[in-house]
């Protein structure tokens, strides 16, 4: 007997997001098989039952994948396929068609099958025993007569929530701009891995949260959302492909192909080790490197021979192939990305990935030192992006106006996430900052030689062994001295006019200009031309440093009763506080997108409007103005209370 059987669709318990052409269902799974082959077809689901009709044509052309074969469906929209023991068959959604959603526009492309299950018991459950193949896995799409060249993607790093507490941070901050952004089930909201911190027990609220974005969500799978109780790595996301989906796969949209990859193998072992990463030998600690595998890597080869060639390839993975500010690190980049550069050389191609915690915007022809000592590559071949982190550095920092952790990432930009507009093969990038104003693309301020002081006498106690150093730090910001006030002798030793350019890239031009109209060039202090990471005051970023040095939320304390309201908890329930207020665990003391120029000594005293602009490679242009005081000598800051003494 052939029994027919569809995935359940989630019944969530908050309402689904309003869209204009809702298409909720699921693949058609037909039991009764068993063999060492699937059969199935992909067809038009008119009618939107996500059942195939017997008037409801195939669809021929349409790529299917067992995560190693990719085969292209008939004239009648059938395709056959091995069984393999362990894998995700899915369609590969065409451009200008339409995989069905759940409720909570997850895509429901696939099918997991994995007979025996995980095999032993998880802390979040991982796969169920999945019984023999079906006897045939039909795909339903709907044509998507508004599907074009043009469309948009929400980027969104590491938003990395450990808590539901965080949940809630990313639903106020992050989701809303993305809810606010007009997206539509033709755009795509793409998480590129740590989605959850750990915890994957509430990935699903997450998913809910995240529907209110109204566009389909997208997954890659992060070092944060594996099973930490895996015994392999082939069962390290057993329990993320039961709550949402496969670990890697791929759909097109208009003209861009998306690949999306994991990239993290963990536990590691002696494969890792034995090229030189000792922290996967045997007897460490379990834990992960950056690495794509050689099934990955041959199913990649296929898909792309497949592929015509003057599509976009768009890379999505989670550990960056390359970063600026893990550039000395074998584990936070991606070993073999010379073979992956190889497979993809000649077509138009693009890398997204997060991880660090930071938005890096590489231009093709860029290298840092430890790149090619770490990944076995050269200046890159095109551009990779890393996406910036919508838990900027992990909800640390003082609150914001919208009692949101401030949380400014490893360089200094705000949390938020990657704007990408595609057309055709073409594509434009922004990073908009959470709840800030979207004309907002750039801080500007002045490093000033009180500011080096200031920051360097911190910085020192910092590096301080914390169990032994003075536990009250030496400075706060109420120690700073007003950078906005200078006088000559502090022009004469330097005074620098910064613009940290949050998704600048070695094409920006910034430039300052003074009120008598003269143009002073601004240089980015990284040339990208091998050199390693910059570190030092000479080269940090004021607007953003002033904050991390200084955060009160460690002071927080109540009478409640509740040990865990006092001070505040991060990660797996890491404490903070209650203590006196202190710098933050990350503070940007290097950064790839950090423009500065000096201040002519010759500038007269009295009141100065410094205009600082730049402008990306697409042309978009971000202004700020500083306002710049040239005193004799620096007024006294605070209230003159002696003059009210009897």
């Amino acid at each position: 007997m052939i029994v027919r059987l569809f995935a359940a669709v989630s019944l969530a318990s908050m309402s689904a997001p309003a869209l204009a052409d809702p298409y909720i269902g699921a693949p058609e799974v037909v039991r009764g098989g068993g063999g060492d082959t699937i059969t199935g077809v992909v067809f038009h689901d008119e009618n939107r039952n996500s059942r195939r009709d017997r008037q409801e044509a195939g669809i021929p052309g349409v790529l299917v994948t067992n995560g190693l074969d990719v085969v292209r469906t008939s004239e009648d929209g059938t395709y056959q396929l091995a069984v393999r023991e362990d894998m995700d068959l899915s369609v590969i959604q065409p451009a200008g068609w339409r995989v069905p959603t759940d409720r909570n526009l997850v895509p429901q492309f696939s099918y997991t099958h994995k007979p025996g299950g995980t095999g032993y018991e998880m802390r979040y459950g991982g796969l169920p025993d999945t019984g023999p193949a079906p006897a045939a896995v039909n795909f339903p799409l709907i044509q998507d007569g508004a599907a074009g060249a043009d469309f948009t993607c929400a980027v969104i790093g590491d938003s990395q929530t450990y808590s539901n507490q965080e949940i809630s941070w990313l639903r106020d901050g992050v989701i809303t701009d993305v809810a606010n952004a007009g997206l539509g089930a033709d755009d795509c909201l793409l998480y590129v891995g740590d989605v959850v911190g750990d915890d994957l027990g509430i990935l699903p609220r997450l998913i809910e949260v995240g529907a209110m974005a109204g566009a389909p969500q997208w997954m890659v799978h992060g070092n944060h959302d594996y099973d930490f109780d895996a015994r392999s790595d082939d069962d390290s996301a057993d329990s993320w492909r039961r709550i949402w989906g496969p670990n890697y796969y791929a759909f097109e949209m208009g003209q861009a192909l998306f690949v999306v990859l994991d990239n993290v193998i963990y536990p590691c072992g002696p494969e890792d080790a034995a090229t030189g990463h000792a922290f996967c030998a045997e007897g460490e600690r379990p834990t992960y490197n950056g690495r794509v595998t050689e099934t990955q890597l041959t199913w990649l080869e296929t898909l792309l021979a497949h592929t015509p060639e003057d599509r976009l390839i768009v890379l999505a993975h989670h550990i960056p192939f390359v970063s600026f500010v893990d550039a000395g690190s074998d584990k936070h980049q991606t070993d073999n990305l010379d073979r992956i550069h190889a497979l993809v050389e000649g077509r138009p191609a693009l890398s997204l990935s997060g991880h660090t915690h930071t938005i890096e915007n590489h231009a093709p022809g860029q290298i840092f030192e430890g790149w090619a000592e770490n990944t076995g590559t050269g200046p890159l071949p095109f551009r990779h992006i890393i996406a910036g982190a919508a838990s900027g550095a992990w909800y640390q920092g003082d609150f914001n106006v919208d009692g949101n952790p401030m949380a400014l990432q490893r360089m200094g930009a705000p949390n938020g996430y990657l704007h990408l507009d595609f057309t055709g093969t073409n594509y434009a990038e922004r990073y908009l900052g959470q709840r800030i104003d979207p004309e907002r693309g750039q801080w500007a301020g002045l490093s000033t030689p009180a500011f080096r002081n200031w920051y360097e006498a911190i910085m020192a106690w910092r590096a301080e062994d914390w169990q032994t150093r003075d536990p009250l730090p030496p400075l706060t910001v109420n120690d700073l001295p007003d950078t906005g006030i200078i006088t000559p002798p502090e022009l004469a030793e330097g005074v620098l006019v910064t613009a940290n350019v949050w998704a600048g890239s070695a094409e920006t031009i910034v430039a300052a200009t003074l009120p008598d109209g003269r143009q002073l060039a601004m240089t980015r202090t990284q040339e990208g031309a091998g050199e390693a990471p910059r570190i030092g005051s000479a080269y940090a970023d004021p607007a953003s440093v002033e904050r991390q040095l200084t955060v009160g939320r460690y002071a927080y304390q109540s009478r409640s009763g509740d040990p865990r309201a006092q001070g505040f908890e991060l990660y797996q329930g890491a404490t903070f506080g209650p203590a006196m207020p202190q710098p933050q665990r990350v503070v940007a003391d290097r950064n790839m997108h950090l423009w500065t120029v000096q201040l002519p000594q010759d500038l007269p005293l009295g009141v100065h409007r410094i205009t600082v602009s730049s402008t990306d490679r697409n042309g978009l242009t971000f202004t700020d103005a500083v306002i710049v005081e040239v005193r004799e000598e620096r007024p006294q800051m605070r209230f003159r209370s002696e003059l009210w003494e009897e």
